[in-house]
């Protein structure tokens, strides 16, 4: 570590400097010592049905046995594809205690990112939302998926509550696209064939690969973060240390709107909270704001995590401004930096400060946050948490000073070891131990860090990274398209929205056309929502795009 770590003088009372990474020897040690201890409290409660930690003790037990009585042995890999459902955290832990690797999926992702993130992971099971089925249809052939276990929205919240749940989901809202799969299983199915087996313990090894997560690369190649169960061990000892001062075990109630499968909601909801009996309230899709404004209403929330676009949302929403934030202790904005007059809004709203931290996949994902005793800092990403080194390095490779502007650098147990069969990026990215993030920051005298440039080609829409090569690679392959260039432009509520140029090979092609097309091959936030026809774009001598002229005339435009 450094000798010298300015921002401990602004670590509140009783935050540690440095935590045991070491004091469990893998994730499954932390579950089973959970599940004893707080065996009678609410874990996970979602749309009014609640398990107890020894709920999903069992049930997380059968579903691992299930798995192993499918062929299904440690090391090999599991896709979960779902929102934030109870049977989540159910196969989470169930397939860690089974040795089985968790590949977290967007459920919302294409066949085409499906197929991608699949076969690089090498995935030979999948739990996934009846939702998106018929994506998986399009592709399973071409994968070495042999297990698919569906289930559905209203599956674990009781014969009669989830039968209404589903006949809405199915039959009034008409959401789940017609798919035949054969042979497969139901998640209550496999629960209960899981009963008839025994689940062997299985003790992995503190760098034993548990997680791959995916994350996008500057080539659009998704690249899976393998996180360690010391790395996962580590973050969750971290946040855990950071929060412990403000926080009382078992006392916690916590409203969990981010999917799970995204790094930040899964260490802090599935790992840190959980790990010290706090009641995870979970919202299936948080654009219903009004779900959340009754959750506030019915539960005495403590905790929140989100991202800025929920934060500015609820506190534009009448509904949500008339509850009773009495006992709101802790709020955290993560995935997309948070503006100022939206937390400064939050805090007069509900009379708590809405405290931002940064973090990437790599490293488990928290690096740094701000104090959450008030003393934080507006428009800065806090100070690094307890054992975790952060550094300014120029380009030419000089250690910056405080004021001195460069890529920021990570060095923690938190940081992976590595990606998925990318060695070359991986030594890239990791250099004599330290993480380079690729973002360019700088730190004050007293070690607060704040960003003043991101990758140069990234685009962050609403807390999910968007590369523009996969954008573009996209577009390119559309029949009526001559030349793409894709870049980020400002947007009051995700931040940014995805900006398209594009050169027109069949001049019959219009932006409709063009954006049908991505949505059949993009995810969502991915797609374009601005597309500009040019007849030409900027290019360098050797006729490489130049993405950062065409930024410039954005930047032009907005100053007008």
């Amino acid at each position: 570590m450094s000798e010298e770590r300015p921002w401990l003088k602004n670590y509140p009372n009783g935050v540690p400097a440095n935590i045991d990474a070491d004091c469990y020897p893998n994730l499954v040690s932390m579950f089973e010592e959970t599940f004893k201890k707080h065996s009678n409290l609410p874990a996970f409660t979602c749309r009014g049905k609640t398990l107890t930690f020894g709920q999903i003790d069992t049930y997380s037990r059968q579903f691992g046995a299930y798995l192993n009585s499918r062929g299904i042995e440690p090391g090999d890999r599991i896709a979960l594809m779902m929102p934030n459902l109870l049977q989540y955290p159910i196969a989470l832990f169930g397939a860690l205690r089974a040795g089985v690797v968790v590949v977290n999926t967007n459920p919302l992702y294409t066949p085409r990112e499906m197929l991608h993130q699949f076969n690089d992971a090498g995935v030979k099971a999948v739990v996934i939302s009846e939702l998106f089925a018929a994506n998986l249809q399009k592709i399973l052939g071409d994968t070495e998926i042999k297990t698919v276990i569906t289930t559905s929205v209203g599956e674990l919240l009781g014969a009669v509550k989830g039968a209404m749940v589903d006949f809405v989901v199915r039959k009034v809202k008409r959401m789940v696209p017609k798919f035949e799969i054969a042979n497969t299983v139901s998640f209550s199915e496999a629960l209960k064939q899981g009963k008839k087996f025994t689940l062997p313990d299985h003790q992995g090894g503190p760098d034993d690969v548990i997680l791959l997560q995916y994350t996008g690369g500057t080539t659009g190649v998704a690249k899976g973060a393998m996180l360690t169960n010391r790395n996962l061990v580590a973050n969750m000892q971290q946040n855990q240390a950071w929060m412990q001062p403000f926080l009382k075990e078992t006392e916690e109630v916590a409203i969990c709107p981010l999917p799970m499968y995204h790094i930040f909601a899964f260490t802090v909801n599935c790992l840190v909270l959980f790990s010290i009996g706090t009641h995870n309230i979970l919202i299936t899709n948080p654009r219903d704001l009004g779900s959340l404004v009754d959750t506030f209403k019915k539960y005495p929330i403590t905790l929140m995590t989100g991202v800025n676009t929920l934060f500015n949302a609820l506190v534009n929403n009448k509904d949500f401004k008339a509850l009773d934030f009495s006992s709101l202790k802790v709020s955290v904005g993560g995935g997309m930096a948070v503006q100022k007059a939206v937390a400064e809004e939050w805090q007069r709203v509900t009379g708590c400060f809405l405290s931002e931290g940064y973090g990437m996949t790599e490293a488990s994902p928290v690096v740094s946050t701000n104090p959450l005793d008030g003393t934080g800092r507006l428009g800065t990403i806090g100070v690094p948490i307890p054992s975790t080194d952060v550094r300014i390095v120029d380009e030419a490779g000089a250690i910056q000073g405080p004021g001195g502007v460069g890529e920021i650098q990570v060095k923690g147990p938190q940081v992976m070891k590595g990606y998925y069969n990318r060695p070359d990026a991986t030594t890239e990215t990791i250099i004599d131990g330290w993480l380079c993030t690729g973002d360019i920051g700088t730190m004050s005298e007293d070690g607060f860090f704040r960003i003043v440039d991101r990758k140069k080609d990234m685009i962050l829409v609403s807390g999910f990274n968007v590369f523009p090569n996969e954008v573009e690679d996209v577009i390119a392959g559309h029949p009526k398209v001559m030349e793409v260039a894709a870049i980020g432009v400002p947007h009051d509520k995700s931040g940014e929205v995805v900006k398209v140029f594009v050169v027109k090979k069949d001049k019959s092609l219009d932006q409709s056309e063009l954006i049908e097309f991505c949505r059949e091959n993009l995810t969502g936030y991915k797609v374009p929502k601005i597309v500009e026809f040019r007849k030409d774009l900027p290019k360098t001598n050797i006729g490489k795009i130049l993405r950062k002229e065409l930024r410039k005339e954005e930047e032009a435009k907005s100053a007008e």
